[in-house]
């Protein structure tokens, strides 16, 4: 409830900026905030990036049609018919390479599962990225960010047999907040770029 709080928070606060923008489609969310103090709200509005109006009324369109903040706050690519694990593992590999960003783990939770359990599992793996450069300049200019390093993509078999690619989605990052350092916005969105294109390609099976 505290996370969904804070989200309603944030359009409210967004509404405010934007003369009645969002209030409209989003009032019954936004009368949850009137204890909230109204001159704070605006005070911190003033300090967020111009883009945060569009990044969070894409995160509540998608609260609402999934009812879900977990899948409110990802990208997911499914993967094209007729490739196997295998041919999404080395996508994703050798285009983490083209883009010169490490892969610095694997976590194979369902095979994990199985030799814990005895029992066959649907696929689930997560895959870890990282440059070690970028990641330093963030913690530097804010230690919080450390709680989103690696960069991480899962590798899942849906209930219905389907495999899919996550990540999360990190437009709340890159504008979510007041405006980036120019060094480090040119970062994030260039880290963000990377993240999508090894998605989109490995979900095509491109190697």
């Amino acid at each position: 409830m505290n996370l969904l709080r804070n989200v309603f928070a944030l359009i409210g606060i967004l509404a405010v900026l934007g003369g009645g923008l969002l209030y409209n489609q989003y009032k019954p969310m936004i009368s949850v905030l009137s204890d909230w103090d109204l001159e704070g709200m605006m005070a911190l509005g003033k300090d967020l990036d111009p883009k945060a109006i569009e990044v969070y009324r894409a995160l509540v369109d998608q609260l609402i049609i999934t009812k879900n903040p977990a899948e409110a706050t990802v990208w997911k690519y499914p993967v094209e018919e007729g490739l196997s694990v295998g041919d999404v593992e080395i996508s994703l590999r050798n285009i983490a390479n083209e883009h010169n960003i490490k892969a610095v783990g694997e976590l194979p939770l369902s095979e994990q599962v199985k030799l814990m359990t005895g029992e066959e599992q649907r696929f689930l793996k997560i895959y870890m990225f990282c440059n070690p450069l970028t990641a330093m300049k963030m913690v530097e200019y804010n230690d919080a960010f450390s709680a989103y390093l690696p960069c991480r993509i899962s590798l899942i078999e849906d209930k219905q047999g389907k495999l899919w690619l996550y990540a999360l989605n990190m437009d709340m990052m890159v504008w979510g907040g007041e405006t980036l350092p120019d060094y480090l916005l040119e970062e994030a969105i260039k880290v963000r770029f990377i993240m999508m294109d090894i998605m989109e390609r490995a979900a095509e099976g491109d190697f």
